[in-house]
This record gives C-alpha cells, sequence and structure tokens, in this order.
C-alpha cells in the first residue's frame, strides 16, 4: 500500500503514540550526548522507539538546519519512513523521505532521510566527507550486515576531517562497549566523582528500558522435519484455543512463506463456520514498497493477522499487534567458499541472540507466547551470535567500493571486524580478472571505476559495460533488470502447476534462463504492462516486473551518464539474424560469459552439474528452465541450499572455449 494511501483515522491504532515510547523520558539526555560528543551509542529493545524517534528529536533541535539531511540507515527504510512522515504530518518524499536501492523518494525539502547502508556508500562516492549530512545514523548496527561495517570504518575516518560531524550508533543487543571502542579506543575521561569513563571526549553510551511484557517460551519435545507444516498446524491449534492476538511466523525465505501461505489458505475451510477468520501476509525483502505496507494495516473485523516473514521482522520493523511468534529457528545467510569461488544462501540455525529477538517480538503490547519449532536441547546448543558478514561473504563488492573511495591499501582499513586474508585474496583475483584492477591493484579507468558505480555486483556490472561489444546492450539491461527481482517474477499456486508450467513455456529460450527473462521482459513491455490481467493470465507478477521497468529505465540513465548510448531498436527482436554474424542469443550468452566466468558448472551424466574443479556437485533448481534438460558447460547467477543440496539459479548454456577467451587470467588448460 502506497504511502497516501495510509490514512490518519486509523494510525493511531497502528503506531503507539511517541509520548508513551520509552526513548521519550531520555530525549534530553540523548540530544545532550549528540551535542556534547562527536559518537553516540544508543542501546534500546526493538520498539523502544530509537529509529522513529531519535530523527525527530534531532529535527526539532534544529540539527538539520541548513539544508543538512539526517540519515538514519535502515533495513526496512520505506516502512519505517513513512511512519515518521505520518507522525510528522507530512507528505513521504518531502521533509521526510527515503532513498533505496532503485528507488528514490526525496526532494530539496528533505531533511529527514532514510537510507540503507549500501547507499550511504555509494552516496561517499561522489560525497567522500558525506557533507550533505549534519547528523548520520547507522540503525540496527548489532546485525553486523557488510556495508553497515565498512560504512562504520568510514565514518571514523570521516569524523577525523568534520568535527561538526555527529554519529549516532543504535543497538539492540548489548555489542555497546565493541562500538564505543572502536571509535574512541582506549581513551577515557575524568567523570565528576574522580572517576574515569570510556569513550574519552569521543563518546558515550546510553540505554534505553525495553518495554516488554512477559513471554513465555514453548519448545517441542522431539526435533521436527518438515518446520513449515509444523508452523501452519500451530497457527492453527492458537487460533482454536488462544485469546485474540496476531501472529508472526518467521520463517527463511520466500518459497516457505509462499508453501505456508498455500497451506493456510487450503486449511481454512476446516475452520468452524462463526469462527474468525484468518488474513495470512507475506513480509520478505523482495516485496515492492507497496506490498510491505499491507502488514501494517489493521485486520479486518473478526480476523486474525498471520504474518510470515524472514528475519526482516526480527529487528528491522515493528508491528503492532502480535502476541504470538512461531520461530522456525533457522535463517538464511550468505556464505562464501573462497576455494570455489561461490557464495552461497544457506539455511542454518539461528543465533541464541536472534532467538531472543524473535521471541521478544510476542510482548511488545502485551504478555505474549514464542513457539519455537526445535528443541531446548537445541537451543542450548546455538551459537551465541550471527557471524558478521565480512567474514563470510564475497568481498569484491566491498573492495570495488573501498577503491573507489581512493583506500587502496584495503588491508589498512579500519575494519570492525578484519576480514580472513584468503576472502580478501580471492575478492582481488576476481576483479582483476573482471578487468576492475590493473597489476598493482588499482582500479582500471574507465571500466573499472565505472563497475563501482553501477548499483548491481561487480560480475553483472561487467556484462553491461561490456555488452555495447557484442551488440546486446538493449538485451543485457533487461536481464540486469530480471535477475535484480531475484526470483519473484512467477506466481506460484500449489494447486496450478500444469498451467503454471504451460505458461512458462510460452517463453522458453533453449538457451536458458536469461534469455527465458529476456523474453518475459519484452512481451511485457509489448502485451501487460499496461494490462495485469494479461500477467495474471500467464502466472506473472505484475508488480514485480513493472518495477524492473524502473530498474530497467535507472541502469539505463547510469549507462548513459558515463557516455554509453543504448539503441532501444535493437532490443525488439531477440532472434534477429544478421548475414555472417553472430546470431543475436549467441551475443547475449557470449556477453554473460564475460561477467559471469566464475560461475560455471558442467553438467554430469545423471543429470547433476560440477563445479569446473569438480569438488562441488550443484543440481538445476526445480524453477530453472535448465531443470531435468541436457546442456554441457552452463554459466549460473546465484547458488541456494535447501536441505542436502546445492541449488543454482538463472543458468544459461555457453561454450567451454569462450572461458578462455574471456577470461585467461582466471582458466588456463592444465597439462596432464
Amino acid at each position: 500500500m502506497a504511502e497516501q494511501e495510509i490514512g490518519s483515522s486509523y494510525i493511531a491504532s497502528l503506531y503507539k503514540p511517541p509520548a508513551l515510547l520509552p526513548i521519550a523520558r531520555h530525549r534530553d539526555a540523548l540530544l545532550y550526548l549528540i551535542e556534547t560528543f562527536p559518537v553516540t551509542i544508543v542501546v534500546g529493545q526493538t520498539g523502544s522507539g530509537k529509529t522513529t524517534q531519535i530523527p525527530q528529536y534531532l529535527d526539532q533541535a534544529g540539527w538539520s538546519s541548513k539544508e543538512k539531511c539526517i540519515a538514519p540507515r535502515r533495513v526496512a527504510a520505506t516502512t519505517v519512513a513513512t511512519r515518521v512522515a505520518e507522525e510528522m504530518r507530512c507528505k513521504l518524499g518531502q521533509e521526510v523521505g527515503y532513498s533505496i536501492r532503485f528507488e528514490d523518494a526525496t526532494s530539496a525539502a528533505t531533511r529527514i532521510k532514510f537510507l540503507t547502508d549500501g547507499l550511504l556508500l555509494r552516496e561517499a562516492l561522489v560525497d567522500p566527507l558525506l557533507s550533505r549530512y549534519s547528523v548520520i545514523m547507522v540503525d540496527e548496527a548489532h546485525e553486523r550486515s557488510l556495508s553497515s561495517d565498512i560504512l562504520l570504518g568510514l565514518l571514523k575516518k570521516i569524523r577525523k576531517k568534520r568535527s561538526d560531524l555527529r554519529i549516532v550508533v543504535s543497538s539492540a543487543t548489548l555489542d555497546a562497549e565493541n562500538f564505543l571502542q572502536f571509535f574512541a579506543g582506549d581513551s577515557q575521561a575524568e567523570n565528576g566523582n574522580g572517576d574515569s569513563e570510556p569513550g574519552g571526549t569521543i563518546g558515550r553510551i546510553i540505554s534505553l528500558e525495553g518495554r516488554m511484557y512477559p513471554v513465555d517460551i514453548h519448545y517441542l519435545e522431539e526435533p521436527a522435519e518438515d518446520y513449515v507444516g509444523i508452523a501452519v498446524k500451530t497457527v492453527f491449534d492458537i487460533h482454536s484455543s488462544e485469546p485474540d492476538g496476531d501472529i508472526l511466523i518467521f520463517l527463511t525465505g520466500r518459497e516457505e512463506i509462499e508453501t505456508a501461505i498455500d497451506m493456510i489458505a487450503d486449511r481454512m475451510g476446516t475452520l468452524a463456520p462463526n469462527a474468525p477468520s484468518l488474513q495470512p501476509l507475506p513480509l520478505y525483502a523482495g516485496l515492492t514498497t507497496d506490498q510491505q505496507m499491507y502488514v501494517f494495516e489493521p485486520a479486518p473485523e473478526n480476523t486474525r493477522k498471520i504474518i510470515l516473514a524472514t528475519n526482516i521482522a526480527e529487528a528491522s520493523v515493528t508491528i503492532d499487534g502480535i502476541v504470538y511468534v512461531i520461530d522456525c529457528g533457522y535463517v538464511k545467510l550468505r556464505a562464501y567458499n573462497p576455494v570455489t569461488g561461490i557464495e552461497t544462501l544457506t539455511a542454518v540455525p539461528v543465533s541464541k541472540a536472534s532467538a531472543t529477538q524473535r521471541a521478544g517480538r510476542a510482548g511488545r503490547t502485551k504478555a505474549g507466547k514464542c513457539y519455537r519449532l526445535f528443541t531446548e536441547q537445541s537451543f542450548e546448543s546455538l551459537a551465541e551470535s550471527t557471524v558478521p558478514e565480512i567474514q563470510r561473504s564475497n568481498l569484491a563488492p566491498v573492495v570495488l567500493q573501498l577503491k573507489a573511495l581512493g583506500i587502496d591499501n584495503i588491508a589498512r582499513f579500519d575494519y570492525l571486524t578484519p576480514p580472513p586474508s584468503e576472502l580478501m585474496v580471492r575478492a582481488l583475483e576476481l576483479l582483476f580478472s573482471l578487468g576492475a584492477l590493473d597489476d598493482y591493484a588499482r582500479l582500471t579507468k574507465p571500466l573499472g571505476t565505472r563497475m563501482a558505480e553501477l548499483s548491481v555486483e561487480p560480475m553483472m556490472g561487467k556484462v553491461l559495460l561490456s555488452a555495447s561489444n557484442f551488440d546486446c546492450l538493449s538485451e543485457a539491461l533487461s536481464i540486469a533488470a530480471m535477475t535484480s527481482l531475484q526470483g519473484a517474477v512467477w506466481f506460484h499456486h500449489e494447486g496450478e502447476k500444469k498451467s503454471q508450467e504451460t505458461a512458462r513455456r510460452k517463453f522458453a529460450a533453449e538457451e536458458g534462463d536469461h534469455l527465458t527473462l529476456l523474453n518475459v521482459y519484452q512481451a511485457f513491455v509489448t502485451k501487460g504492462k499496461k494490462e495485469a490481467k494479461w500477467c495474471r493470465d500467464n502466472y506473472l507478477n505484475f508488480k514485480s516486473m513493472t518495477r524492473a521497468v524502473s530498474i530497467r529505465n535507472q541502469l539505463k540513465r547510469y549507462l548513459e551518464r558515463f557516455g554509453i548510448n543504448v539503441d532501444e531498436s535493437l532490443g525488439r527482436d531477440s532472434t534477429v539474424l544478421r548475414a555472417g554474424a553472430l546470431d543475436k542469443a549467441e551475443k547475449i550468452r557470449r556477453c554473460l560469459t564475460s561477467g559471469f566466468f566464475a560461475h560455471v558448472a558442467r553438467m554430469q551424466p545423471d543429470g547433476s552439474f560440477r563445479t569446473v574443479d569438480g569438488g562441488t556437485v550443484l543440481h538445476a533448481h526445480p524453477t530453472s528452465l535448465m531443470f531435468n534438460r541436457k546442456a554441457d558447460w552452463v554459466i549460473f547467477h546465484e547458488v541456494m541450499e535447501t536441505g542436502n543440496k546445492t541449488f543454482i539459479r538463472d543458468i544459461t548454456k555457453i561454450e567451454k572455449a569462450w572461458l578462455l577467451e574471456y577470461a585467461p587470467e582466471y582458466y588456463r588448460i592444465a597439462k596432464r
């Protein structure tokens, strides 16, 4: 639901009045610390009001005068910006705005700006001292995302050159001492009693009391295999035997959420005739801004709301009315293997800190219950906290960004937690093979600097910047936009698998998924752009497809800013052949190989795939066109682990010879 659709008539029922939030009594102390010290660490549980109220306190105190903005970083930037705009009684995009990848809602009048940490890093490419901002707030820093860790290191450097800048770091856990020590080192200051106080003249910690009601924790007696099925059963058990209150279910990703929603819908018919109804709603990062806002609307009368969410609901957004939490006990995390060069999205057990955060969502408005779909013994064996992303991720995008910011000696950059050396070496190797770095590990011009500016991962950036040489720039833009949707192109309905397959075959390209996505995009632009029914008939997500058009337009503007002309007349027919020239499909596949040569696999006789070194067995994802189809060598876009299998998605057939042609530094023929 868009911002203008959120009526003020029920806004009071959605959100607690600011005066009732725990942070209200700390307003003066907060403003004093921010005025006095360059760095303020705020410790407060989710729901204490720190994200929504601190920017407003600063705005009221005059920190956003002289065209300076306040920039709290937020995973759920859109939902929080909408809420703050409502509280300030202004139109979203005016005094309060947000900026996320491929979407900007700000104006010259914006004083409070919510944006993701990655976007703020990208702004630093143009404005290295972030001089537009008087206060920068890094929110939920305890989540230790890759971008927020790098942002904290960058802010530490900027602070030395900007004495006027104020940095606020908020955390829902007690990592505060680590954050303070990172900025202040071991410096101490004398307090009024003659004792020394950590932080010296650099910073202080302020703790906000949480607003928690008791939460009863329930465990399974035996470990569960099918936690999605048990989660759905638990929903109906709660609905039939527990008092009013909405339910929040934590699952690992979009597929599980859609499966659970279908299962709930199928079982709705078993409810008693006069029983209250159930309203299942999804919440995950791939949803559009409008779709994410539905979870904040009150449920219809005589209806219990069921929110099925990923870990985005763990700390990033606050939803009132939740009384029951069902925790599957898993979370999908990225894990990069520097030996194979493959980054997988794997479901792993949550940490104790995350499980505690999830349970706390049930105790915000009244006493609640948390149903953990694992045993108490399993909980005791969980890790205390999640490993920071910087220690388990592909660092190529980070290295590229640091180099673009003028930080050439990346080994000496001040990291909150230093990354493992093997991850750093692999990132440098990949960027060198992509042509982004030269022999001296310096950014190449123009390729490297342009790759850093594009808001896509380095491999896709190389594809876009090479596409003109392959005469397929228009098509490459469409493919880049479609893959950025992260699989949210199609609707999935359990009972209509045959119809879905028939619809998908209309767009199928023999060469694989990337060209199939291109066919879908071109059909949508010519037939379905103004007709949502056409999308429904073809099981396509109309909102996702509309977003793909917007993303493509933004990527096109990036390229035009680089002086690269996009001739759209070449993009109308992906099957165009020219005499004596490569056919268009082969040009596109060659172009994709020039960027994704590190993501290569070869099909085995049993239908599975193996990486080039033969060390990792991969399987085509059931949603891929290459599922149960023959191929030899392929490139792939994404890797995900489910159960004991590693799946690859967005797969395209290539020729082995192209690897040596486009990545001679990465591959060479072994002598036997």
